[in-house]
């Protein structure tokens, strides 16, 4: 319920707060005193689009709070914990305007966006004006009527969850096509890589050991040259080096055993002797090894040419490679024993469309026993409010879909079922039942959407209804007729009425008087609550108009008298 409305700023008005009551609450005045605005005011911080212009003249913004009584909303209470928002009893909704347009929305004190405000909300007004009928004529609101009056909000959220579900398994079935290709992909590469390095048998510390060879090969004549002269140097000439150090180590020897103290020298010289001919020996071998070998070079350069390409590939040296060649065992054992199977999860999709279609097939039932009741409900009101030949058709038809979509007996699957609902109205006994939209009288649409409220006004939630000069081209008996139909309607939730229909007025539980007054230089809208006798002086005003006689004043009072005696 919708407590105290406060708005500054916006429009002609400068600042006003507006407490409303439960039952019926009246808003009446002369056209142009500003109780559209009001209406503008309560779709903004029901998260409407903003617009600059409603600011107002001098001001650099406008603002607008809304005090909602959400004490036995639960679905509200729920979403606002959802959101981390203190869930009190209270709602407070406030909407900041700036002159360029730009809007700000804070829920019970925290900043919002204006897609939260909205769905938050939702459920709490329901808004309905002689230039906004599209509720009606719109085929996509009728199904959320349909749903009310069969009271299947429970079912159609199970058929929820079973979609959502089946949406899941679709999509993990896709995702697993996927990742077969993928895997496939994955496990051919490295295998391919894998059967690279294993191929190369790689050994620890090759590459230096080749480069140390292949280094050799291409040097063998240098290497000749130099080991040549060194041999020929050390042990090949006359005077060669060993023969000299030979010839030094007998006479020291000698002397040695003429003197005690040299034998030291002695034997250090006929170690360094030995050690010379040991390398002399070696030179030697390695002399008569040294050949040019260009096989054995190419070779050698193929070896490394394969070496360096595997460590710049895998890494940068043998033993990265060699590392690397270890990791791609791991993840290719890893791919290969998976478990997760095509047909796993295609029987998981199955029970998931059997799961959805079951439910979705109990809630087309329940939608077609209670389409009948719905429309007989609509077309007995559309009787009352004057229209007794009309009649409401609450046409079900399958959806629509391509073969890519899901279908359960030939209708496409959704979130909300299985069928769209439409209803038809044949405004006169004989004629052919036709969309809403194509209905050209706006008097049968009002009525025809007070109907539909009268019919549901004491299911769902028990948010406010807002009737915004819906009685636009009705008048004299059928005006009464329709002010008690809101009247009945306000016995089940809170209404807001604007009118200019002394015969809807009178019905009101409070009844509120906006003006349009002058102040200075500047025009502005206010409202206050009327009193039993203003309230008597106001119908009559909208009996008479300027001129308010005996007459109109004692026709004000028996009106007053007779919509109490109703209400009682």
């Amino acid at each position: 319920m919708l407590s105290c409305l406060r708005i500054r700023d916006l429009a002609i008005i400068d600042e006003l707060e507006l407490e409303l009551g439960s039952g019926l609450n009246v808003l009446t005045g002369e056209t142009g005193a500003g109780k559209s605005i009001l209406v503008s005011a309560l779709e903004l911080v029901l998260g409407g689009k903003s617009r600059g212009e409603l600011v107002r003249t001098g001001a650099k913004a406008a603002e607008v709070e809304a005090l909602f009584d959400v004490s036995g909303d639960l679905v509200v209470r729920q979403q606002l914990q959802a959101l981390g928002i203190d869930a009190e009893d209270e709602l407070v909704v406030r909407r900041v305007l700036s002159s360029c347009g730009r809007s700000r929305a804070f829920v019970n004190g925290q900043l919002a966006t204006q897609q939260v405000l909205a769905r938050l909300t939702r459920g709490l007004t329901d808004i309905s004006s002689q230039h906004e009928h599209h509720t009606l004529t719109d085929p996509g609101t009728h199904l959320g009527f349909l749903d009310a009056f069969a009271g299947v909000s429970s079912l159609r959220q199970q058929v929820g969850r079973a979609y959502h579900t089946l949406k899941q398994a679709e999509q993990q079935l896709a995702d697993f096509e996927k990742r077969i290709h993928e895997r496939e992909a994955r496990i051919d590469l490295l295998s391919s890589q894998a059967d690279e390095i294993e191929s190369a048998a790689l050994r620890p510390g090759e590459d230096v050991e080749l480069e140390q060879t292949c280094t050799r090969l291409r040097n063998v004549d240098t290497l000749l040259r130099l080991t040549g002269r060194a041999a020929d140097q050390l042990y090949e000439q006359d005077d060669s080096v060993l023969s000299g150090l030979s010839s030094v180590t007998r006479r020291v020897a000698e002397a040695a055993n003429l003197d005690a103290s040299l034998t030291s020298v002695a034997t250090q010289l006929e170690l360094l002797r030995s050690q010379l001919d040991d390398a002399a020996r070696e030179l030697g071998r390695q002399l008569a090894s040294l050949r040019p070998e260009p096989e054995a070079l190419s070779r050698t350069e193929e070896r490394l040419y394969l070496l360096s390409k595997l460590k710049r590939r895998y890494g940068g040296t043998v033993e990265s490679v060699r590392s690397y060649l270890v990791t791609c065992r791991a993840e290719l054992d890893e791919l290969n024993d998976q478990v997760t199977t095509r047909e796993v999860l295609e029987a998981e999709q199955a029970r998931a469309l059997t799961g959805a279609a079951t439910v979705a097939r109990e809630l087309s039932a329940e939608r077609r026993r209670a389409a009948t009741r719905l429309a007989a409900a609509i077309s007995a009101e559309l009787g009352s409010l004057g229209m007794g030949g009309a009649r409401i058709h609450v046409e079900l038809s399958p959806l629509e879909g391509d073969a890519t979509e899901v279908a359960v007996d030939g209708a496409r699957l959704s979130a909300d079922g299985l069928e769209r609902v439409e209803f038809l109205l044949a405004p006169n006994r004989g004629e052919e039942a036709r969309a809403l939209s194509r209905i050209a009288s706006g008097g049968e649409l009002s009525r025809a959407m007070l109907a539909v409220k009268c019919v549901l006004a004491d299911l769902g939630p028990a948010g406010m209804y807002v009737f915004d000069e819906v009685d636009s081209g009705i008048g004299g008996g059928m005006a009464e007729i329709i002010g008690r139909k809101i009247r009945s309607v306000a016995q089940h939730r809170q209404v807001l009425c604007i009118t200019h229909l002394p015969q809807i007025a009178v019905f009101a539980d409070q009844h509120f008087k906006v003006e349009k007054v002058v102040r200075g230089e500047r025009t502005l809208s206010t409202v206050r609550r009327l009193s039993t006798k203003e309230q008597q002086e106001e119908i009559a005003r909208m009996l008479g108009g300027l001129r308010i006689t005996a007459k109109t004043r004692a026709a004000a009072r028996e009106l007053l008298v007779q919509a109490r005696h109703v209400a009682a």
